[in-house]
């Protein structure tokens, strides 16, 4: 009868420091921390802890710096899913997005999955996408005193990022797009070409990554400019 209290009287001092340790456990980490971690990211950078988020000059928002977005005109069959995108060339086109896939698990809603081609550099069908897109490219971006040469292409103009959700290109990709986006905002080529200077941001640190140039942001600045004539 001793033995037999003795170890009920352990079991149950061992279940009540479980039990114990389990509430100041989910206090701290459950509680504590995660407001501790919230308040610190909302006083020293609130833009990026509530997700990055962009908005126009009306405060109404656009979207996050963190999600590439197209650019399109509207289609001319809506009910047709295979019509192929048309780029509306008054803004700044990010890259392309050839690894997005359609939403088929809920049709509910119109989703986009991300995700990359996973084509190997000599796959016959990649490098017929590259050097479409590349002709396209010098063709979309050429003016009336402009030509655009197919070298002068970069390669991100003709590639899509891993997610196919990238933000950001080049400042070389950018800039070649600044006489097109000038002509057909009846813009001075100089206004423009400040546009994308002041959007171009340099390596993290200075040493990491390379410098990049956000669509949204740009595009968010350039219907303000335009706005604003």
């Amino acid at each position: 009868m001793i033995r037999t209290n003795t170890t009920v009287a352990h079991a149950t001092r061992l279940i009540g420091a479980g039990v114990r340790a389990l509430l100041v456990l989910t206090v701290l980490c459950g509680v504590l921390y995660p407001l501790a971690v919230t308040g610190v990211a909302q006083a020293v950078f609130p833009g990026k802890a509530n997700g990055s988020v962009v908005t126009d000059a009306s405060g109404r928002t656009v979207g996050s710096s963190l999600i590439g977005q197209r650019y399109d005109l509207p289609q001319q069959n809506p009910a047709d899913p295979d019509e192929a995108a048309r780029p509306d060339l008054k803004w700044f086109q990010p890259r392309l997005s050839d690894g997005l896939g359609s939403n088929s698990a809920n049709t509910q809603y119109s989703l986009r999955v991300s995700g990359a081609t996973n084509k190997a550099a000599d796959n016959p069908d990649l490098v017929a996408s590259v050097t479409g897109a590349k002709a396209a490219i010098a063709a979309e971006n050429s003016t009336a005193t402009h030509r655009v040469r197919l070298q002068d292409v970069p390669a991100d103009a003709v590639t899509s990022s891993g997610s196919g959700l990238d933000p950001d290109i080049s400042p070389a990709y950018a800039d070649l797009q600044v006489r097109r986006v000038a002509e057909r905002n009846h813009l001075g080529i100089e206004q423009v070409d400040e546009l994308v200077a002041d959007h171009t941001q340099g390596r993290t640190f200075g040493f990491i990554g390379e410098p990049r140039v956000n669509v949204l942001e740009l595009n968010t600045a350039l219907k303000a400019l335009v706005e604003g004539r």
